[in-house]
């Protein structure tokens, strides 16, 4: 049964893979890929994802496979949604846990009505700087192999589009929001900048 089900993979199909925590999109399909040869025998099946996951987030993560890799480019371009929990009065680096708290603000201006004030400047489109800890190449490296020498990459900022941002938890220091957002959206850029637009840091968590 799992060598058939492994078959039909191999030959082409869409996953949807809840992602654990901790792991990189591509340890999913590394994973994938090591089943695929373990039931099948076949060691270079074409496996695709269609948007990335940071590592410390879990959730939908789709994956194209053989035949069905021609619509990953199809599927990144739909809108994704998140749900995004945001702490106040610091940040990283890195813009989430992944790496130490190198600052801290105070925060006891900030109440609701401020929060649901500012989320709402952030409708629609606009240009956003991607976090220096992110995978986009930077004259043939990854930028974060800059950031983790304390090198700033220089990301130009991108175009994105939010077409929803809804405060759904306020427990200061803690924030809750839901985002309906275009492909290329970094929620930890976003995090950033609320923080920012709050007059205090912010950071994923």
């Amino acid at each position: 049964m799992e060598v058939n089900r492994f078959e039909s993979i191999k030959e082409g199909t869409i996953l949807l893979i809840d992602k654990p925590y901790d792991w990189t999109s591509f340890d999913v399909v590394g994973k994938l890929r090591s089943l695929i040869k373990k039931y099948t025998g076949e060691k270079s099946t074409k496996i695709g994802h269609a948007g990335t996951l940071d590592p410390l987030a879990t959730g939908l993560l789709v994956i194209c496979t053989g035949k069905a890799t021609k619509r990953v480019m199809e599927l990144t371009a739909d809108n994704k949604e998140y749900i995004a929990k945001i702490k106040l009065g610091e940040t990283t680096p890195s813009f989430d846990l992944e790496t130490d708290v190198d600052a801290v603000y105070p925060f006891d201006h900030v109440n609701r009505e401020l929060v649901e004030t500012v989320l709402r400047t952030f409708s629609g489109r606009q240009l956003q700087e991607p976090p220096a800890f992110s995978a986009k190449y930077v004259n043939g490296k990854r930028a974060y192999e800059y950031a983790r020498k304390g090198v700033d990459p220089k990301l130009e900022p991108v175009p994105i589009e939010i077409q929803s941002i809804e405060l759904i938890g306020f427990d200061l220091p803690f924030l809750t929001i839901k985002i309906v957002c275009s492909k290329g959206t970094y929620i930890r850029a976003l995090a950033r900048d609320i923080g920012k637009a709050l007059s205090t840091g912010a950071h994923l968590v």
